[in-house]
C-alpha cells in the first residue's frame, strides 16, 4: 500500500506541471485518432520505447549518479530472449517477457557486484566492455543466429495480443503507451522510496552516506537492477515490434549512449526528465534524418545538428531542460521574495 502511496503522490509538483502532464497524457490518448502518417506513429512509438529507457537509465545514472553507457545489453537480452522462445518454442509475448526480464536481472546482478566496485569514468568504461563483450557474444552464437539475427515468424491470425502481432501500429502505440504510464507511476513511486532517498544521499556524499549506516554498494547494485528491468522490457517489445533482430540493431553502443543522453539531456535525477529528453532527440533524430538526408541530400548533417543542440543545452545547464525550468523558478521565487 505505502507504494501505490508513493506511485499516486505528486504533490511536491506545482500544479503547472501537473496540468502540463495531463495535456501531454491528454494528447498521447488520443494521438492514433488525429490525422497523422505512418512515419508520425512510428516516431511516437520511438519516444515512448526512449522515455523508458530513459526512465530506466535515471534510476542508476540519475539519482545514484552513475554514468552507465552500457545499458543496451539488457534491451539485448530482453529481445533475444522473447525472440529466441518464439521462434524454438513458439512461446507467447507474455510469457517470455518475463523470461528475459528475469535473465536480464540476474545478469545485471552477476556484473553489477563488480562492476560497482569502480568508480567515475571506470565504471563507465567498465559498463560499455560489459556490453560490447557480451554484443560480441551473440554475433557468434549460432542458437540466436549469430551476426544475421533471428526473424520471428508472422501468425496466421492476426490481431494477435498474446504474441503481441498486429497489423495496425496503433496496437503497439497503446500497449507501450499503458507500459510508458506503469513506468512513470513506479518511477515516482522509486524516488519516494527508501532507497531512493538513500541512492540521494549516496550521489551527494557517498562517505558520509556510508557514515549513517548505508550499503552504498548493494543500493547501487539494486537500483542497477531497477535500470536493467525497464530496457529488458522494452527490448522484449521492440522484438515483437520490428519482428527481426540482430546484435547491431539492440545491442550497438550507438543504443546505449543514446538511452544515457536522453535522460541527461532532459534532466537526470528528475521524473519528467527522460520524457522531455526523448520529447526533443527523437523527433529530431527522426524529421531531421529523413529531411536532410532522403530529401536534401545533406546526410550525416541532421548528426552535426543534433549534437550542436546537446551542447549548448548542456553547456548552459548541466542538469538539462528540466534544470533550465527549476533554475528560472528559483529566480523568480527570489525576485519575489526581494519584492
Amino acid at each position: 500500500m505505502e507504494a501505490v502511496k508513493n506511485a499516486l503522490d505528486f504533490s511536491d509538483f506545482p500544479r503547472l506541471d501537473l496540468t502540463v502532464a495531463g495535456l501531454v497524457l491528454a494528447f498521447l490518448l488520443v494521438f492514433p485518432a488525429l490525422p497523422h502518417s505512418g512515419f508520425a506513429m512510428a516516431t511516437m512509438i520511438q519516444f515512448l520505447m526512449f522515455s523508458l529507457y530513459g526512465m530506466g537509465w535515471n534510476t542508476i545514472g540519475g539519482y545514484a549518479g552513475q554514468v552507465d553507457l552500457g545499458k543496451a545489453q539488457y534491451n539485448g537480452i530482453g529481445a533475444y530472449t522473447t525472440a529466441v522462445m518464439m521462434v524454438r518454442w513458439d512461446a507467447p509475448f507474455w510469457v517470455s517477457m518475463p523470461v528475459g526480464l528475469l535473465f536480464s536481472i540476474m545478469w545485471s546482478f552477476i556484473i553489477g557486484y563488480p562492476l560497482f566496485r569502480l568508480k567515475g569514468h571506470y565504471f563507465a568504461i567498465a559498463t560499455i566492455a560489459t556490453s560490447l563483450v557480451l554484443k560480441d557474444v551473440f554475433e557468434s552464437w549460432d542458437f540466436v543466429g549469430a551476426a544475421r539475427g533471428l526473424a520471428i515468424p508472422i501468425r496466421a491470425n492476426l490481431p494477435d495480443f498474446l504474441y503481441l502481432q498486429f497489423r495496425h501500429d496503433y496496437y503497439y502505440y497503446y500497449i507501450l503507451l499503458a507500459l510508458f504510464l506503469l513506468g512513470i507511476l513506479y518511477l515516482n513511486a522509486f524516488r519516494h522510496s527508501r532507497l531512493g532517498y538513500q541512492l540521494r544521499a549516496i550521489k551527494d556524499n557517498e562517505d558520509v552516506a556510508k557514515s549513517l549506516g548505508i550499503d552504498a554498494h548493494w543500493c547501487k547494485i539494486k537500483a542497477y537492477a531497477v535500470a536493467t528491468a525497464y530496457v529488458s522490457v522494452v527490448g522484449s517489445f521492440h522484438a515483437c515490434y520490428n519482428f527481426n533482430i540482430e546484435p547491431e540493431d539492440v545491442m550497438s553502443l550507438d543504443l546505449s549512449v543514446l538511452i544515457a543522453m536522453m535522460a541527461l539531456l532532459g534532466g537526470a535525477g528528475s521524473l519528467w526528465g527522460p520524457i522531455i529528453g526523448a520529447a526533443i532527440l527523437v523527433p529530431l533524430k527522426s524529421y531531421l534524418g529523413d529531411w536532410l538526408g532522403a530529401e536534401s541530400g545533406l546526410t550525416g548533417l541532421n548528426l552535426v545538428i543534433y549534437g550542436v543542440i546537446i551542447m549548448v543545452i548542456a553547456g548552459a545547464q548541466p542538469r538539462g531542460v528540466w534544470g533550465m525550468v527549476e533554475a528560472v523558478r528559483a529566480r523568480r521565487r527570489g525576485g519575489h521574495a526581494a519584492a
